[in-house]
């Protein structure tokens, strides 16, 4: 590891809380052409803007491109920073947070629906669904939380909408919208092979956490769903006996591919505290992964403990997906850390990040920089039986 980081974005940071947070540097991906224009992204989390919508918004989430010092290939420039795109954020949490360049070339951007439980509270607008009240995730005429979104970097100012976005020429909903109705969309991914399909991870209430293969246009459901059952913001521990099946604009609310029962459900046989979205495998180390989708959960839900554990999917049909444990070998109970988030290689083998810390420590905050005393970086593929 380098003395110096790549990029230091500390003073453009809202300052974070010290025990537990969802914003600061959350993402970065570079551009398919860095090797010749040297052209990365990032996304972060800014104070909140003068004249913003009032002083109890949280924060700014922020997309920027930079480039790489012209004097040092290692280092960044920091005066190159060109601000894409940015959404006024009113609560702490539910930020999203991942950018990655799709296999059409655009960039791909998740922000979650705002913050605070049941989308609720500050921040939230009215949507079409009356019975619930707020909407963020179902609104896409206020504003692109509780969305994806898909911007074409390589012309306009900043940037330009790719003319087969599903609202690239409405004249009332955001045209940047590929798909919505995600609470915290906080982890995607596009598969390397196959389809190159798009693998959203959006975390739950307190019922069921969820991975969505997601489509352009498409609604995924909440606030009116989570998982696969009738979501109520009266009593987010228990479902309604009925919610409507489309929106009033005729779009079908689209189902998981994989739920998870959350540790809160009051069955008392959830497993997870939040879901974290991962990767379809197409490594050669495994062959009997290839093809199929390992994510996790960040842990099992216990106060204070870091127990992440990792799943492998199988598609089955028009159904949910069935899925496994799979089991490090070196971690046979769980993986004795929470669980960040994944990578995967040119070579399609994929890398899981984790901490012992509960939320983010100021330097992962601050950098580019994961090889820590108390964080690892390891490949499955080495630590699996």
């Amino acid at each position: 590891m380098l003395a110096t980081p790549f990029i230091d974005l500390t003073s453009k940071l809202v300052t974070l809380s010290p025990g537990y947070d969802e914003r600061g540097l959350l993402s970065i991906t570079f551009h398919p052409n860095f090797k010749t224009n040297k052209k990365f992204y990032v996304f972060y989390t800014a104070p909140p803007r003068a004249g913003g919508p009032g002083s109890g918004w949280n924060s700014l989430t922020r997309i920027s491109e930079f480039t790489v010092s012209s004097s040092d290939a290692n280092l960044a420039d920091m005066s190159s920073e060109r601000v894409l795109l940015e959404e006024d954020h009113p609560q702490l949490n539910h930020n999203g947070g991942t950018l990655a360049f799709g296999p059409d070339g655009y960039l791909y951007i998740s922000i979650g629906d705002g913050g605070q439980a049941d989308d609720v509270g500050n921040g939230h607008v009215a949507d079409w669904y009356l019975v619930n009240a707020g909407g963020n995730a179902q609104n896409i005429w206020a504003n692109r939380m509780g969305k994806i979104l898909r911007i074409d970097i390589n012309s306009g100012s900043p940037y330009s909408i790719p003319p087969d976005n599903p609202y690239a020429n409405s004249t009332y909903a955001k045209k940047e919208i590929y798909a919505f109705g995600f609470r915290n969309p906080y982890r995607f991914s596009f598969d390397m092979g196959g389809s190159h399909g798009l693998y959203v991870g959006d975390a739950g209430q307190s019922l069921y956490e969820e991975i969505d293969l997601v489509t352009k246009g498409g609604n995924y459901g909440w606030n009116v769903k989570e998982g696969q059952v009738c979501f109520s913001t009266d009593n987010d521990l228990q479902t309604r006996a009925s919610c409507p099946a489309i929106d009033t604009a005729g779009n079908p609310l689209i189902d998981p591919i994989i739920v998870v029962k959350n540790k809160a459900n009051p069955d008392g046989n959830g497993i997870a505290s939040v879901i974290i979205g991962g990767n379809v495998y197409r490594g050669s180390t495994f062959p009997q992964f290839q093809g199929r989708y390992v994510f996790g959960i960040f842990s099992q839900g216990n106060p204070g403990v870091p127990d992440a554990k990792l799943y492998v999917a199988s598609a089955s049909g028009a159904g949910l997906w069935t899925y496994e444990t799979l089991t490090p070998k070196d971690y046979s109970t769980n993986l004795g850390y929470y669980l960040k988030g994944f990578g995967q290689d040119l070579s399609g083998e994929m890398y899981a990040t984790v901490s012992t810390s509960l939320g983010l420590t100021e330097q992962q905050a601050r950098y580019i920089n994961w090889w820590r005393r108390n964080d690892l970086i390891f490949k499955i593929y080495v630590l699996y039986h």
